[in-house]
């Protein structure tokens, strides 16, 4: 007499059984060490560096990672905000287009406005712009012609600062219109470019928060 297939049978999970933790993922991994926490890891580890981008021989310091990181970002616009703190604003000017992210931060912090520096045609009212040397050809930048008062200080920002040209056409641009540039914050120096010092030269105290040598 033929027996039936007895069905295979597992055992059940406990009520209330928790999933394993899902696995980071490689990028992730790299950028917090193992066993710091992520609110003690410095900013620079939070940076992503991208080799022969966007031509070869360039490092490009990419800083999306760091934006993307909660502890992260916050510790980049409190560092930036800290110098300035009860010192009066009337506007931060943020460099398109990373500078418009960190900007808009560092100026909802210090409670005060934004002026957006944008690229030529970019901006819809009138306009009074700056032509500015590049490696190869020239490029120009635009505010409106009514985004700040005359003798009203000004903090500019953007993400790195290289050579200084955009960051010393934007100095020009500001001043050009009677605002006071008091200072100058970047999250990213290249010191072997110079620029900082070009723009110190100028007399405005310059904020960095990390370095990276070469290009």
């Amino acid at each position: 007499m033929a027996t039936k297939p007895t069905k295979k049978t597992t055992a059940a999970k406990p009520a209330g059984a928790k999933k394993p933790p899902a696995k980071k993922s490689a990028e992730s991994m790299r950028r917090v060490p193992a066993g710091v926490p992520s609110h003690l890891v410095p900013l620079k580890s939070r940076i992503r560096t991208i080799p022969n981008y966007p031509k070869p021989g360039i490092q490009f310091r990419d800083i999306t990672t760091l934006f993307q990181d909660p502890h992260g970002f916050r510790k980049l616009v409190d560092d930036l905000v800290q110098p300035y703190a009860g010192i009066r604003i009337d506007a931060v000017a943020g460099i398109e287009a990373r500078g418009f992210i960190i900007g808009g931060a560092v100026a909802h912090q210090l409670s005060t406005g934004f002026i957006p520096v944008r690229k030529k045609g970019k901006l819809p009212w009138e306009t009074v712009g700056v032509d500015y040397q590049l490696e190869y050809g020239t490029d120009r930048i635009e505010i409106h012609r009514d985004a700040i008062a005359k003798g009203g200080t000004v903090l500019l920002v953007d993400d790195l600062i290289a050579t200084g040209g955009t960051a010393l056409a934007a100095i020009q641009l500001l001043r050009s219109v009677g605002a006071n540039v008091i200072g100058c914050s970047f999250v990213i120096d290249l010191p072997d470019l110079g620029g900082k010092k070009k723009i110190e030269k100028l007399g405005i105290p310059v904020q960095t928060l990390v370095e990276f040598e070469g290009e």
